[in-house]
């Protein structure tokens, strides 16, 4: 049968599964002689949350979804009491695998209470053989969770202490959803009515056609999913609850419901476990579909050709569970902090685009970048200051690449002397690249970034100088303190896409911007002097662009606003605040150069 009444589900193929005395609804898209990706949906949702998933996996994989028992257009269990166990729920799953894939091991994916049955599906025996891989989303064992309860309870710590007690309180709705016939009233009633608004003011869930009119009985139904498995497993957790297959797994940081700290220790009941994690809430599938699908795709593809497993699944470097295979453009790339900082994120497993208006020096990057880690990199010759180059440039991004989820306008040049000998055409050359190349790269690729719709972040490589007067640096103080403002005023306004906004402050970083700094008001020969003593100055204080490119992924993980990075830097910022007449003082005085 094709079409269904799903969001984005046109042209799928449905078929009807008995199994356990229901009938399963279950939809298949793309080839069927391609890897088989089976999408199990959680509480209170039917298989329409994976719709945006879904679409994007069939034009590479065999992709199916089905309405767990009780959901959608599935039936429910009589009595629903007992009906919804765990062993009955690997019951359909291994008939629906069967149905689609006879031959083949499935590649499991489950979020919230999907991901709760696929750890079930992932550790017991009889499941060996037909799951290839399972990638987790916000739902956990619930064997565990009750290890993990027990072992804190057992050896309290207040450190632990505080882990259960933060978990609890996220658990809240877990005790509501035992009491009797309330959930259901609420479910039928106001609570059903307004849960779309709920999920799109709260969870950015974009608004449409999901949730689909069938939420009340399917969150009524699925009432039964708590109160049949979450007390017995949690009184008595499974043993042998260890993972027979390669689990991924995906933790939204900011997830309202499970805390981070439920999956430390997970590698003991995962051997081969790869770590994920996103900046975003509990409704992953709909909020960030793009990562979600990206990360599915790489993890299903590496398990079927080890051969060609990408290598951001073992990289080194920091960060790799939140970088890997995101895609970062940074500007500024041939050299210093831009080229620190594209290595960076290559060690983390990103895709990077390497820009600089010195293309050999961008390629060279690339190159490198390549070899350190990035399954993909490119270089970009474009002068940040040329705004058509940078529209050029975010479209054949956007085209060849995908959108930006990471953008480090770092691209800067120096300018030092006193502001009356300083020309027009010099405040010109400094704004140009400054500003205005952080300008046109917020504008551009942050408009992309918005219209998509997932979130993003955006790092504007500002300075200490930013906040630190100086009358030998006039020119490049304001450009810099431009940028620092500017990156506040978008971080306001960016918020409510989620896209965040950070401003980097480096001090004195020995990198080669002294060696091409402009000296006004001296001939060439004095200029020349004072750009060798001042790369002498900086070289002696030796302070390398690697921490600063380490700052900048620390920034983008936990989304800081304002970064500091020397010691200068931040004395300098905590003096602009608590100690502003002591800097102009300092700024009056006469530098040797």
């Amino acid at each position: 049968m094709s079409g269904m009444n799903g969001a984005g589900l046109a042209g799928s193929r449905e078929r009807r599964v008995r199994t356990g005395g229901v009938d399963l609804c279950v939809v298949e898209l793309g080839e069927t002689g391609r890897p088989t990706v089976v999408l199990v949906h959680g509480y209170p949702d039917s298989k329409e949350v994976w719709s945006e998933v879904a679409a994007r996996l069939a034009t590479r994989f065999h992709v199916v979804l089905y309405d767990v028992r009780g959901h959608g257009h599935s039936s429910a269990p009589v009595p629903l009491r007992g009906g919804f166990t765990l062993e009955k729920l690997t019951d359909d799953f291994l008939a629906v695998a069967d149905a689609v894939s006879p031959d083949r091991p499935v590649h499991l994916v489950g979020h919230d209470w999907g991901s709760v049955q696929g750890w079930e599906f992932a550790t017991v025996a009889r499941t060996e053989g037909r799951i290839a891989s399972f990638t987790s989303m916000s739902g956990p064992s619930l064997d565990h969770f009750g290890h993990w309860v027990k072992e804190r309870m057992a050896r309290p710590t207040p450190r632990r202490a505080a882990q259960l007690l933060n978990q609890f309180r996220k658990s809240w709705y877990v005790y509501m959803l035992h009491t009797p016939v309330l959930p259901e009233l609420a479910w039928r009633g106001p609570l059903g009515k307004r849960w779309p608004g709920m999920l799109e003011r709260v969870e950015k869930v974009p608004a449409g056609d999901y949730p689909t009119a069938s939420l009340s009985s399917d969150a009524a139904h699925g009432a039964w999913l708590y109160r049949d498995n979450v007390r017995p497993r949690m009184r008595r957790p499974r043993a042998d609850a260890y993972a027979h297959v390669p689990v991924q797994l995906i933790v939204p940081t900011g997830d309202v419901f499970l805390s981070e700290r439920l999956y430390d220790g997970l590698e003991r009941w995962a051997p081969d476990l790869v770590r994920r994690t996103l900046p975003a809430q509990h409704w992953v599938p709909r909020t960030r579909p793009d990562q979600v699908t990206a990360w599915i795709a790489e993890f299903v593809t590496a398990t079927e050709e080890p051969a060609t497993r990408a290598p951001e699944r073992k990289a080194p470097g920091k960060h790799a569970d939140r970088f890997g295979g995101q895609l970062v453009l940074v500007t500024g790339a041939a050299s210093g902090i831009g080229r620190a900082t594209a290595f960076a994120f290559a060690e983390a497993g990103a895709r990077v685009v390497c820009v600089d208006r010195d293309g050999e020096g961008a390629a060279r990057t690339a190159d490198m970048a390549r070899l350190v880690g990035a399954p993909e990199a490119w270089g970009e010759c474009v002068d940040v200051s040329d705004e058509q180059a940078m529209e050029k440039l975010a479209e054949r991004t956007a085209t060849e690449y995908g959108i930006v989820d990471v953008l480090v306008n770092n691209a800067g040049i120096g300018l030092s002397g006193p502001f009356l000998e300083t020309t027009s055409e010099d405040w010109k050359k400094v704004l140009d690249v400054n500003l205005w190349g952080v300008i046109h790269g917020c504008r551009i690729f942050g408009k992309q970034m918005a219209e998509r719709g997932q979130g993003g972040h955006i790092v504007n490589t500002a300075s200490a100088a930013a906040y630190l007067p100086s009358k030998t640096l006039p020119a490049y103080s304001t450009s810099k303190a431009a940028v620092l403002m500017l990156s506040e005023c978008l971080r306001a306004e960016l918020a409510s896409k989620s896209i965040g906004v950070s401003a980097i402050c480096p001090g004195i970083v020995n990198t080669n911007i002294t060696a091409t700094s402009r000296f006004t008001g001296v001939d060439a020969a004095e200029e020349k002097r004072r750009q060798e003593r001042s790369s002498r100055l900086y070289g002696l204080r030796n302070f390398p662009p690697e921490k600063v490119a380490d700052a900048i992924l620390l920034a983008v993980v936990q989304n800081q606003a304002v970064v500091p990075v020397t010691p200068e830097s931040k004395g300098a910022l905590w003096m602009s605040r608590f100690a502003p007449r002591t800097l102009r003082r300092i700024a009056k005085l006469e530098p040797r150069l």
